[in-house]
């Protein structure tokens, strides 16, 4: 697409009710409006996309039958249109969560149901992913530990692999050796706040992760030499008279590392922090509404002075306008239907 005005992005969803697999749309920013929504491929629980650094590619989760998997895909950067180019399954849950590294050499599949890490080689010129991954399977300590691996990605530097255990409160970091996953180390979290997603500061010496049973950010400072962390704060997502069920969702980062964003289902919310660009540490600067029922994910457009968000059980796509140095959200509409939305990417 060669409006500089227009961008076009993708949406993977859950193909219950009435969704058909991955949908596009385009963002007209000139307009404030968000158009042509469409069916991209039809396939099933395409429920986390990720899009190769060059933009040729994309890639999602996949579920056929009683087998769960990862799919990749062609991609025109003109028209959105995408081609399926092969899938890898396994018996089983689908994935909940995909990664691709920067030099697209891996793919990382995080399995929650299982509670496992796959990492995928990949065929950078052809889009391919090939088979016979890397897979580690956590276990609990005790009885009542049940792991649920939720997220993994690279490092800044992508010398390691981290992953967040929902079901462990841990957070582990791995290194791929001859692409083979290996244990480096562990940090543990209090028990029972259910780390989901995880980002890094821009800096590379910070990292957040947004909880899930305890609705908070943590904090934590990152030694890329050896691939540890400490924790440094942890912050409510919530009000603190909010007594009713809350589940946190997504936590994203402006590329200017000045504010965070994080979802809040129950509440339905999205709570805005500002960073401290001397320590790193957050600041409550808003909490807004997500316009809808469980805002399960949202995503910056490619100028980061719009957010888009997704809400799963209204079927409501949600744009806003986003002030860049106050960090504060501006609602712009609220009723764009699209079935069972989780995953929100944009193409630049």
């Amino acid at each position: 697409m060669t409006n500089k005005d227009k961008f076009i992005g993708f949406i993977g969803t859950y193909t219950k009710e009435q969704s058909e697999g991955i949908y596009s749309f385009t963002f007209d920013t000139a307009t404030n409006k968000i158009e042509n929504i469409q069916v991209a491929a039809n396939i099933d629980n395409p429920t986390y996309l990720a899009i190769s650094k060059d933009k040729r590619f994309l890639y999602s989760i996949v579920q056929e039958g009683s087998k769960g998997g990862v799919a990749s895909f062609s991609l025109d950067r003109s028209t959105g249109k995408l081609q399926e180019l092969n899938r890898q399954l396994t018996e089983g849950p689908q994935p909940c969560h995909i990664f691709v590294d920067n030099e697209q050499r891996y793919l990382l599949a995080t399995n929650y149901h299982k509670g496992t890490i796959s990492a995928y080689t990949l065929n950078k010129e052809s889009g391919t992913i090939n088979d016979h991954p890397s897979v580690v399977a956590h276990h609990g300590t005790m009885v009542e530990q049940i792991p649920h691996t939720h997220y993994s990605a690279f490092t800044p530097d992508e010398k390691y692999v981290v992953v967040v255990d929902l079901g462990l409160d841990r957070l582990y970091t791995y290194e791929l050796v001859n692409n083979t996953l290996q244990n480096v180390t562990h940090l543990t979290l209090r028990a029972g706040s259910g780390p989901r997603h995880l980002v890094f500061h821009p800096n590379g010496r910070y990292a957040y992760i947004m909880t899930e049973f305890s609705s908070e950010v943590i904090v934590l400072k990152y030694q890329a030499d050896n691939g540890t962390f400490t924790e440094e704060q942890s912050i409510s997502t919530i009000p603190e008279e909010f007594t009713e069920n809350n589940q946190g969702s997504f936590i994203h980062i402006s590329s200017d590392g000045r504010f965070i964003y994080v979802g809040n289902r129950g509440h339905n919310s999205v709570a805005v922090f500002s960073v401290d660009k001397e320590t790193n540490l957050l600041t409550l600067v808003e909490r807004i509404s997500s316009e809808g029922d469980w805002p399960r994910d949202f995503s910056l457009d490619p100028t980061e002075e719009y957010i888009v968000g997704s809400n799963q059980n209204s079927n409501n796509l949600v744009p806003y306008k986003r002030n860049k140095e106050t960090g504060t959200l501006t609602l712009l509409k609220s009723d764009i239907p699209v079935p069972n939305p989780v995953c929100i990417k944009f193409i630049g």
